[in-house]
């Protein structure tokens, strides 16, 4: 009987070399593990703690952290948290959205043989191990991809730093690419539009005013040069031009202030609460910044102002989903990441 050789299957040879294999790795905010004030406690200490989010020293703000606000703050956000869970998951919304996300976009790169990991920059699955499955299945080249459309230093960078922290500990490190912030991409507005289209075609009447809610950022933050504030006028303006619509109609707030210094304003909840004494009482919110419902659109819009709202003599309060793992989002993702992997694949 005579064995003939058979030689190793190889990868299609790219424009990046030989047996190359690219990967992406989606990373999103964070979230507990769950709604008990110890898994909430943990995860506040690490969100609070990145020097990106509170730039002060912190020899001041370690004691007050550690001292009053988790003492305070766990058992408050676990009740907001317990409000918006899944419970046929037993996970936050934020989390079951970011694995669908993952899930699908794997799906559409399948036939190219690019594995799609996800991770939290808080929490679990850690970037760390987002970065070690993508390296167990063979990927020497990955695409980073901060799920925040707007940048910011506090989001954005954040994100990246976590992931090179992990590759400092690695003796053969991965080439690696991260995606820019992507504010008035073209998909990424047409996919809002088609969602706030979608939500405002079933009300039985056209709200007064859509009012778009991004998550806020200290003033002190912008002018230090953050590019946080133009991105998020960027994509209103966009919105505005695709929708037909004006600043009147579709006014730019900002939510989650924290703390005693000013931060980027209007501010979302009084601006919405002083809606019905002007007369407005039917309106629509939506929130561009966040590509996944989460705590602060789900209970903090959809729960807290709305309650402000109605209790002030609104009559329709309508909010509407983040992108989520709808279509348009898969295919935003999808070209996204196409577009970063131009030459690798």
């Amino acid at each position: 009987m005579v064995f003939h050789h058979v030689p190793p299957r190889k990868r299609p040879e790219s424009a990046a070399g030989a047996n190359s294999r690219p990967g992406v790795l989606l990373l999103n905010l964070g979230t507990p593990d769950d709604t008990g004030y110890r898994s909430v406690r943990r995860y506040l200490s690490e969100f609070l703690s990145d020097r990106r989010v509170i730039e002060g020293s912190p020899l001041f703000w370690q004691p007050i952290l550690q001292g009053v606000v988790l003492t305070v703050r766990p058992g408050k956000s676990g009740k907001a948290y317990d409000r918006i869970w899944d419970k046929t998951h037993n996970q936050s919304p934020l989390r079951v959205f970011t694995r669908n996300q993952s899930a699908q976009l794997a799906q559409r790169f399948a036939a190219d043989d690019v594995p799609v990991a996800w991770a939290m920059r808080y929490g679990q699955p850690s970037v760390k191990q987002g970065l070690h499955d993508l390296m167990e299945q063979g990927c020497d080249r990955i695409l980073v991809m901060p799920l925040y459309p707007q940048y910011s230093a506090t989001t954005t960078a954040t994100a990246n730093d976590q992931f090179f922290r992990a590759l400092m500990h690695l003796r053969n490190q991965p080439a690696t690419r991260t995606l820019p912030a992507f504010p008035d991409h073209p998909a990424y507005i047409e996919a809002l539009a088609a969602s706030l289209r979608t939500g405002l075609a079933h009300l039985p009447t056209p709200p007064q005013m859509v009012v778009a809610s991004f998550h806020g950022l200290p003033k002190a933050y912008v002018e230090k040069g953050d590019s946080y504030q133009a991105d998020c006028v960027r994509t209103i303006e966009a919105l505005r031009t695709a929708m037909g619509m004006t600043a009147e109609t579709l006014p730019l707030t900002f939510q989650s202030r924290f703390g005693p210094t000013k931060w980027l304003e209007p501010y979302t909840a009084p601006f919405i609460e002083a809606l019905p004494e002007k007369g407005i009482k039917n309106i629509a919110v939506i929130t561009p910044g966040f590509m996944a419902d989460c705590i602060e659109t789900l209970d903090e819009i959809g729960n807290e102002v709305r309650d402000e709202f109605m209790a002030k003599g609104g009559e329709h309060f309508t909010l509407i989903p983040c992108l989520n793992d709808s279509t348009p989002c898969i295919d935003l993702l999808e070209q996204l990441a196409r577009q970063e992997l131009a030459g690798w694949l």
